[in-house]
């Protein structure tokens, strides 16, 4: 039913006949908070920390619980101190040391560092998912028209990202570089060649040298801090404190920033925009100057 309403749903059906299996063992018929967290804190698969395996249950007891009012849906935090992790914003500096980073990586002559330094080049100014960046096919790039079409993401949604030229530049150096060092490029669908080489890991961030310790984030470029230095179309950090520079209505503009990102719910977007201190001091400023011709 999940399914049909467009979720993709590709470990949680694993994840739920596991659970199955282990209410089963137990000779357990109702579904308990006590045996949802017992589950969850497992050992571990690779796949899934237990807030996502406890979040499976979550959605599958509320489901249950129409049927069955025993059914007992387990709370959100269950674990005293359990907060939602706070997102990392990348500066300048530190997106244009993994850049570097990347194109030092081994060979110098192959096509890896340059897939690296795109990939992430592209996340940096458009505030791309990376699963949505490998998942590219070539029908998909337009630098003609300079537009990407993101295709069936969460909710089964597509969006279209237009691109500033000097990304479309960048982008166009890529093609003719892949398309010079790989045979029969035109008859591969993807974009981005070999999408297994072009995993994001944090031995790369590491290498790059200049990225601090993250707590409880992980190394992940959900979103970078700021656009590169020759792109107009920015980060949702680097765009809001553009908005609030130029005196524009940023609750107005919001929802075209998360329509752009391809969020469901407007309070996703100002989650990623928690952890900037750039962001919160224009608040401040205004805010400061609306009491002032208030008083």
């Amino acid at each position: 039913m999940r399914k049909g309403l467009g979720y993709k749903y590709e470990h949680q059906t694993r994840r739920l006949a596991d659970f199955v299996a282990f209410m089963e063992k137990r000779k357990a018929r109702i579904i308990t908070t006590k045996l949802a967290m017992e589950w969850a804190t497992l050992p571990p698969d690779r796949h899934a920390s237990w807030v996502l395996r406890l979040s499976d249950v979550r959605g599958f007891a509320r489901h249950v619980a129409n049927f069955d009012p025993r059914t007992e849906v387990p709370p959100v935090g269950m674990l005293p101190g359990w907060k939602r992790a706070k997102p990392y914003v990348y500066s300048d500096a530190e997106i244009d040391a993994l850049l570097t980073a990347a194109l030092a990586l081994p060979p110098e002559d192959g096509l890896r560092r340059w897939t690296y330094h795109t990939l992430f080049g592209l996340i940096a100014v458009t505030g791309m998912r990376i699963s949505e960046a490998m998942g590219l096919e070539r029908d998909d790039v337009d630098l003609d028209a300079g537009v990407l079409t993101v295709r069936l993401t969460k909710f089964g949604k597509s969006r279209l990202v237009p691109l500033h030229p000097t990304t479309r530049t960048a982008l166009r150096d890529y093609v003719h570089r892949r398309d010079a060092l790989l045979d029969h490029a035109a008859a591969r669908p993807s974009w981005l060649p070999n999408r297994e080489a072009a995993c994001f890991t944090s031995t790369l961030i590491a290498s790059s040298g200049d990225c601090p310790e993250r707590s409880g984030c992980g190394a992940q470029l959900i979103v970078p801090g700021h656009a590169c230095t020759t792109s107009v179309i920015a980060s949702p950090s680097a765009t809001l404190l553009d908005w609030y520079r130029e005196g524009k209505n940023v609750e107005q503009q919001l929802p075209l920033l998360s329509t752009y990102l391809g969020h469901a719910c407007v309070r996703d977007t100002y989650w990623y925009l928690s952890a900037c201190p750039e962001l919160m001091e224009e608040a401040a400023r205004r805010l400061d100057r609306r009491w002032e011709v208030t008083l």
